[in-house]
């Protein structure tokens, strides 16, 4: 064969077929085989069509089956195989078999081998039996041939898993055989690790020791490589060049030095589709695989599923056959009938039965009688409805003795659902119980007087609140401390206060009735329940409360010793009009006993239920304004502060508004006065001025500076680390500068001590932060503050400001506070600017700093950055020039005016009883008109026009008195708007005594 000419189809045969070969060859091709044609004499072959494949794809010929010769066929046989193909060929030829049939192995250019079935038949000899021609078929059963192998290999395998062997042994078997049937592939198998987001090393015996190690706790998750992306999909992963996928960027040079160039992994799944590893095939080259190559590391991955469960499975079972053997518990298993299969020994050692006596019979052998049928129905009920069983049973043992068990019975079901056996585990609690029973009594019960303690009393309390309710009954619950018994412990020793205890404990109780309970909550703190009664009279109580406070305060002698002590009890009724439980029943009666003691001792005290409404009220919304603030529900709007006179905005102040989910935007007075004298106060003051310094860092991002003023309680700045606390605020706001805060403190807050609080100002100054004194002139002792107190700015209080253009006692106390703060060099700033009047009449006073609703309301602070670009103050206030001295009286003339013209309309509106003064000469612009200032102000010609507008006013006034005291106060109340045109033509004139053409302060 080595040396046989190859001719190829289409080229002149030797001879031609006869009809029956040239059939038996189309037939043969069309089952999807390859023919040759020998012809033995010239050693020539032909080859057909059918054969391209195996000469172009498999044994790397490129072009046309034409020019090839024997030698390079010959040449592709793998050696081991040579022998045995031509052993074949030659028995047939010289006809010692009636057919030519071989499999043999044809190696491939990339090293790999593929299996062929070769089979032929001489179909013509000479006349002396030799061999001429031969014709035959070429089979590619490479796929067969590997499949039959793997099922060689597997049942190697599982003989492994049968014959015990451990499982590294098993996967590292499981690697070397899938690297047998395709010697050019490497095998990975990665384990999951028990912490389920990593994978460990299984086997990879072929593969680099210093790549193992690298990929051993590989993270499951994307772009992983092939092996933890598909951990992480769950899904098969082929990568068929490893440097260009992106699965293994990260791993990619690691592949490298490993010489690695394709990956295929697959998911390791049990037959319930859990994950237990995987399994992945290398190539030291890029390779894409083919559909066997798909299926080979499917069923390569089914294996190690096998392989690992069986491993898994094995050791559950050493694992219960371990627990069944040793465990402490008794272990019975039963047949479905509940005769006896197997006992532990345990079971022997509890029931004192060996195995030998219980196989065979049924648990009744342990029945005690203790539980009647009943319970064993529920018992069976249970195991046939739930499949288990667990309780308390008491059983008897070999030797007659009753014993307590915990019992747990469980049925053991089969694939179909039937039960198979029943496992019955159980612990001998015998010792338990009894000692369950001391232990319950011990934790009921006070040690030193056997008394009921706080547990047994909720327990009766609760009892006794229920009866109370069902029966339409009172509880009264008394809660007594014993006056003077820390002094006798103190003085004669812990034994002699214990003696005491027992002697008092005993005597208060004996004054009680039977069903009433006397617990001892610890030390000398005792509780009473005493139940059973009709009267809703709270004095009805009094007798029974009376005895126990006798028997309490009598003598008791103890040794040589005669001790006497008191009792201060606080008591409380039940039921009550809101629902209370014995918690709470316990609370009222402690506060009213604490009543009791600051009422003297040796008394009780019956608790306040409306009292004890407010105080809760008061705590629950504390609780609530706490939640508020943790919760970022406290906002802050800021009001502009500006100069009027150049219409500056020098500043904002910055007001704390509670957004609340259900009641809406709160304003400050519905919350802060529940925190004024409460720790949360400072801590709501702190939030205000940590987010007022955000909030200026947010502003000059934006390119926008604004100083921002905060109030500051009395409880915070009197805190002794106020300073400290307040400097670690502006340290965590370094952008801010620190004068740009101002901390507006009430008048009366500093109502404490001055020298303290002045130091506390003059460290918060020193730190850069400016003072104010808000509401200057509301408290007693204004002038002390303002000689004492280191503030840079007075804000005069909003209700001198607000009432100044009708008041005249409010104006006189704006000049004066405008005199004092220039006499001690104060700045002065107005609140309380709600028209431009005010601002007009203010800047006629003198001050040019103002706040209020004329100029804007508190706005987000989101919204003021547009309201600063915005804002322009009216021309009027622009045109004002502040008036002399001289012109005050003036200014004050004008204001009374006002206000006797709102007299007049209030009289007539019947919201004042009497009018005021009718006569022009008598009113206190007609005063001011008779002084000489009057006459050096005024020309003839302006007297003149003013006394005309003055007096028609006043008869006007008149005229609509009369109306009202005629009954006719509708006419009246008609014509008002004649008398306000008097007084605006009036004030004009005034004005224009000033200078101002125009001017009205309408």
């Amino acid at each position: 064969m080595t040396c046989i000419a190859v001719k190829m189809m289409g080229m002149p045969a030797s001879r031609p077929l006869a009809p029956e070969d040239a059939h038996w060859k189309h037939a043969a091709e069309s089952a999807g085989d390859g023919v040759w044609d020998w012809s033995i004499d010239d050693d020539a072959i032909e080859l057909s069509h059918g054969l391209s494949h195996i000469w172009q794809e498999v044994l790397g010929h490129p072009g046309t089956l034409c020019g090839a010769r024997s030698t390079v066929w010959a040449s592709h046989i793998h050696p081991d195989d040579r022998a045995r193909v031509d052993a074949a060929l030659r028995a047939h030829l010289a006809n010692e078999t009636p057919s030519y049939q071989c499999e043999y192995r044809l190696r491939q250019p990339n090293g790999q081998a593929r299996w062929v079935l070769s089979r032929g038949t001489v179909v013509e000899r000479d006349a002396q039996g030799r061999p001429v021609r031969m014709i035959g078929t070429l089979t590619d059963i490479h796929w067969r041939k590997h499949a039959e192998q793997f099922e060689q290999f597997r049942s190697r395998i599982l003989e492994m898993l049968a014959g015990g062997e451990d499982l590294p042994t098993v996967l590292d078997a499981i690697v070397r055989g899938v690297e047998q049937l395709d010697p050019i592939v490497l095998c990975s198998i990665l384990l999951l690790d028990p912490d389920g987001v990593h994978l460990r090393h299984g086997a990879a015996p072929s593969l680099p020791d210093f790549y193992n190690e690298a990929i051993h706790g590989v993270p499951i998750g994307p772009n992983t490589g092939s092996c933890g992306t598909a951990m992480h999909t769950g899904e098969r992963v082929i990568v068929a060049d490893i440097q260009q996928h992106p699965y293994w960027r990260d791993y990619k040079a690691l592949a490298a030095r490993a010489g690695l160039g394709a990956c295929w992994s697959q998911p390791v799944r049990t037959a319930s589709g859990k994950v237990l590893g995987s399994f992945a095939i290398y190539h030291r080259q890029p390779h894409a695989p083919q559909d066997q190559d798909i299926q080979l590391i499917e069923q390569t991955a089914r294996l190690v599923s096998i392989a690992i469960e069986r491993k898994e499975a094995e050791e559950r079972l050493h694992l219960a056959a371990s627990v069944f053997t040793h465990a402490r518990e008794g272990i019975m298993i039963t047949a479905p009938d509940g005769t006896i299969i197997d006992v532990n020994d345990a079971f022997t050692r509890i029931t004192g039965y060996p195995r030998s006596e219980a196989v065979g019979h049924k648990p009744s052998l342990l029945k005690s009688g203790r539980q009647d049928r009943a319970f064993y129905t529920g018992m069976w009920q249970a195991l046939v409805n739930k499949g288990h069983w667990q309780g308390e049973v008491w059983n008897r043992r070999k030797n007659g003795e009753h014993y307590a068990e915990m019992k747990t019975i469980s049925a053991v079901r089969d694939a179909q659902g039937r039960v198979g056996q029943y496992v019955a585990l159980f612990s001998d609690i015998t010792a338990l119980k009894t000692h369950e029973e001391q232990l319950q009594y011990n934790a009921q019960h006070d040690a030193l007087t056997g008394l009921p303690n706080r547990v047994l009393l909720g327990t009766r309390m609760d009892e006794a609140m229920t009866q109370a309710h069902r029966r339409g009954q009172r509880l009264a619950v008394l809660y007594l401390d014993l006056d003077g018994f820390k002094e006798v412990n103190d003085r004669h020793g812990h034994e002699v206060g214990d003696q005491l205890l027992m002697a008092l404990a005993v005597r208060m109780r004996d004054a009680m009735r039977e069903g009433d309970t006397l617990a001892r909550l610890g030390g000398d703190e005792f509780v009473a329940v005493l139940r059973d009664h009709d009267e809703p009279d709270p004095t009805h109580w009094l007798p029974a409360v009376n005895r126990v406070l006798a028997a309490a305060a009598q003598p008791v002698p103890v040794g040589q010793l005669s001790l006497q002590v008191s009792a201060s009890v606080g008591v409380t009724i039940f039921p009550q009009p809101d629902a209370v439980d014995a918690d709470q029943l316990l609370r009222q009666a402690d506060q009213a006993m604490y009543q009791a003691k600051l009422l003297g001792k040796n008394r009780f005290h019956v608790f306040d239920a409306e009292q004890d409404r407010s105080v809760r009220g008061h705590h629950e919304s504390l609780e609530h304004i706490r939640l508020g603030l943790a919760q970022h529900e406290l906002v802050l709007y800021y009001q502009p502060k500006v100069n009027m006179r150049n219409g500056q905005v020098i500043g904002a102040e910055a007001l704390i508004r509670w957004q609340h989910p259900e009641h809406g935007l709160l304003p400050p007075a519905a919350f802060l006065p529940v925190i004024e004298d409460h720790p949360l106060a400072i801590e709501v003051g702190e939030w205000v001025i940590d987010t007022a310094l955000a909030q200026m860092d947010t502003w000059r991002a934006q390119g926008l500076r604004v100083p921002v003023s905060v109030n500051l309680g009395a409880r915070q700045l009197q805190q002794g680390d106020f300073v400290e606390r307040l400097r670690t605020m502006l340290a965590a706001h370094p952008d801010t500068a620190h004068g740009d805060l101002e901390l507006e403190v009430l008048e009366t807050s500093a109502l404490g001590d001055l020298a303290r609080i002045s130091l506390v100002i003059e460290s918060c100054k020193d730190l850069g932060v400016g003072f104010a004194l808000d509401d200057f002139g509301t408290g007693y002792s204004s002038l002390t503050y303002l000689k004492r107190l280191p503030v840079d700015l007075l804000k005069i209080d909003q209700s001198f400001v607000r009432d100044m253009l009708d008041d005249p006692d409010d104006l006189a106390i704006l000049e004066g506070i405008l005199g004092l703060s220039t006499a001690f060099h104060r700045q002065v700033i107005a609140e309380g600017v709600e028209t431009v009047d005010h601002g007009e009449m203010l800047l006629y006073m003198g001050c040019e700093l103002a706040q209020g609703y004329g100029i804007a309301r508190p706005m987000p602070a989101e919204a003021l950055p547009d309201w600063v670009r915005a804002w322009q103050p009216p021309e009027r206030w622009q045109e004002v020039s502040q008036v002399t001295r001289d012109d005050v009286p003036l200014m004050v003339a004008i204001v009374k005016h006002r206000a006797w013209v709102q007299g007049i309309e209030r009289f007539l509106r019947q919201e004042r009883d009497a009018p005021p003064p009718l006569s022009a000469q008598h009113c206190d612009l007609g005063h001011w008109m008779a002084q000489r200032l009057w006459q050096t102000l005024t020309t003839p010609a302006q007297r003149a026009r003013i006394d005309a507008l003055h007096h028609e006013i006043h008869v006007l006034a008149e005229t609509l008195c009369d109306l009202h005291a005629l009954g006719r106060t509708d006419n009246a109340l008609a014509r008002l708007g004649e008398l306000h045109a008097l007084r605006d033509a009036m004030m004009s004139q005034l004005h224009a005594l000033q200078g101002r053409r125009d001017a009205s302060l309408v």
